[in-house]
């Protein structure tokens, strides 16, 4: 059987034809988004590290997959760009790999391809995973007189529900290949996500621009200020590092805590209604 090199802007989306090969997923290297790519029982899985960013969060992926003998590595998010898995294969360096891929000659530094590669010539791991973890959804507040504050750990979990919210996802405000898409489907009033360390090309913080189209306002958390994954993180500890026109307009600012930018986002709805 040939053994193919497939990729997916996201482990959640990618099928079941990976299944037996060796997936390039442009997802964050985080637990919920290895489980989602073992699941289809691979021979190796390459993510992004997002930056590494705060208790290494971004790749924390990697040492969950060793448990179930999974080979994985993390690109750069500084040589490609997350959420673009094809660019990822084209151009990525590998920043870390699991001892599983070390024993295929899997090493930091290698191509994205190259390591690839080498995972080819593995086995294929298709082993009973732990219970998924991440991928909840929490209410923070929700009163007559505010709009209702959620949090999110994936951006695409949007509900209709979830329209007029400000919502704190533990998503990268990456465009999926870097094309507009319909991720972000409802019309929320606010939402935040994590920067992914930025990485090459300011591709972590791609989506920003495209939501002032939609009046959304829409920041990032610096990775090194929040668990990537991890929305309640992010809305307890996060600290902007970039925003878009619509946030800036209504006092938003680098620096700020999202905590404390959500504070005047509801001083200032409740009084205008």
């Amino acid at each position: 059987m040939d053994v193919r090199i497939c990729t997916a802007s996201s482990s959640a989306t990618a099928t079941s034809e990976c299944r037996g090969q060796v997936l390039i997923s442009g997802s964050y290297g985080g637990e919920y988004n290895a489980w989602h790519a073992a699941k289809w029982g691979l021979r190796g899985v390459v993510l992004n590290d997002a930056g590494v960013g705060k208790n290494e969060a971004g790749v924390r992926g990697l040492a969950f997959l060793d448990g179930v003998g999974l080979p994985a590595a993390a690109a750069d998010a500084w040589t490609c760009h997350i959420g673009d898995a094809d660019h990822m294969l084209a151009h990525g360096t590998v920043s870390r790999v699991n001892r599983a891929a070390s024993q295929l000659g899997c090493i930091p530094g290698q191509s994205v391809r190259s390591c690839a590669q080498r995972m080819c010539t593995g086995p294929v791991v298709d082993a009973l995973l732990p219970p998924l973890k991440g991928g909840k959804r929490y209410v923070i507040s929700n009163d007559s007189d505010h709009p209702a504050v959620k949090c999110l750990d994936a951006a695409p979990m949007l509900e209709p529900v979830d329209a007029g919210s400000i919502v704190v996802t533990g998503s990268h405000a990456a465009l999926f290949r870097g094309k507009p898409d319909d991720v972000i489907k409802v019309d929320v009033r606010a939402i935040f996500f994590s920067d992914a360390g930025v990485g090459l090309d300011n591709a972590g913080i791609a989506r920003l621009p495209t939501l002032d189209e939609r009046a959304i306002v829409a920041a990032t958390a610096a990775a090194d200020s929040a668990e990537i994954g991890d929305s309640r993180s992010v809305y307890h500890d996060g600290v902007i590092s970039f925003l878009n026109s619509t946030a800036a307009s209504l006092g938003g600012r680098p620096g700020m805590s999202i905590q404390a930018f959500i504070r005047i986002l509801l001083t200032r709805w409740r009084r205008i209604g």
